[in-house]
C-alpha cells in the first residue's frame, strides 16, 4: 500500500517531505488540498491533524503531522539513501542544520512573509527590516558553507539540504513582488546574487522525480 500524503501547494514543509519521498523512491498517493478552499479546516482533515496544517503522512493506520518528524518517520521506514547520517556524529550535525534552519532563517522570513500577505509592510516597517537584515546574514553563512562543500551538512545530501531549500525558494519568489522589491529589503538580485546557492540549487532540481514535488500554482 502506497503512503499518502495531504499537502498544499506551495507549502515549503509539505515540499520537503514530498522531496524527500521522490529521493527515497518511497510511492505515495498525493492529496493536493486547498488552503483558499478551506480544506485544512474541514473535518475529515483535521481528524488527521487537529492543528490543521500541512503536511500529514498517513500508512495505514498510522498518522503523522509535523514535517521534520516525518522525515525522521521516512528515515527509518526507508533507511535509504540516508538523511540523517550514518554515524553519531553526521546525524547530530545534520540535526544542528536542520533546527538552525528553523531558528534562525525560517523565524525571520516568516516575519517578513506575514507582513507581505496581511498587506502590513509599512504597520511593520522596523520589524520587517530587522528581519531583512537577519535573513541577509544568514544568507551569507548559506553561501559561505556551500563555497567550501556541496552541501549543508557534509559531502552528501541530507535532510539539511530538503528542509531549507524549499524555504529559500518560497522567499526568493516573495522577494522577487514588485510590491516587496518597492520597499528596499535587499534581496532584488534574488539567486543571482548567491552564485554557491545557485549551483547547490540546481542539485536539489536534479533530484529524479523533482518536477512532481514543484507547486503546481507556481507553474506557468
Amino acid at each position: 500500500m502506497a503512503v499518502e500524503i495531504y499537502w498544499g501547494s506551495g507549502s515549503p514543509f509539505a515540499w520537503s517531505v514530498m522531496l524527500a519521498m521522490e529521493l527515497k523512491g518511497v510511492a505515495y498517493d498525493s492529496h493536493l488540498l486547498s488552503f483558499s478552499d478551506g480544506d485544512l479546516k474541514k473535518p475529515d482533515f483535521l481528524a488527521m491533524n487537529p492543528r490543521g496544517k500541512v503536511p500529514v503522512v498517513r500508512d495505514g493506520d498510522f498518522t503523522i503531522a509535523e514535517s521534520n518528524a516525518i522525515l525522521a518517520w521516512l528515515e527509518a521506514r526507508a533507511p535509504q539513501p540516508a538523511l540523517f547520517g550514518t554515524t553519531p556524529q553526521e546525524t547530530g550535525t545534520i540535526w544542528r542544520a536542520v533546527l538552525e534552519h528553523a531558528a534562525y532563517f525560517q523565524h525571520h522570513t516568516h516575519a517578513i512573509s506575514g507582513a507581505v500577505f496581511y498587506k502590513k509592510m509599512e504597520e511593520k516597517a522596523e520589524e520587517v527590516k530587522a528581519a531583512a537584515k537577519a535573513v541577509g546574514e544568514e544568507l551569507a553563512r548559506y553561501e559561505a558553507t556551500l563555497a567550501k562543500g556541496p552541501w549543508l551538512a557534509g559531502e552528501n545530501m541530507t535532510a539539511a539540504d530538503l528542509v531549507a531549500y524549499p524555504h529559500f525558494e518560497l522567499f526568493f519568489r516573495l522577494a522577487g513582488r514588485d510590491d516587496v522589491k518597492a520597499f528596499g529589503l535587499g534581496f532584488d538580485k534574488g539567486w543571482d546574487a548567491y552564485p554557491a546557492l545557485s549551483a547547490w540549487r540546481g542539485k536539489i532540481k536534479a533530484i529524479p522525480g523533482y518536477d512532481n514535488t514543484y507547486p503546481p500554482h507556481w507553474k506557468g
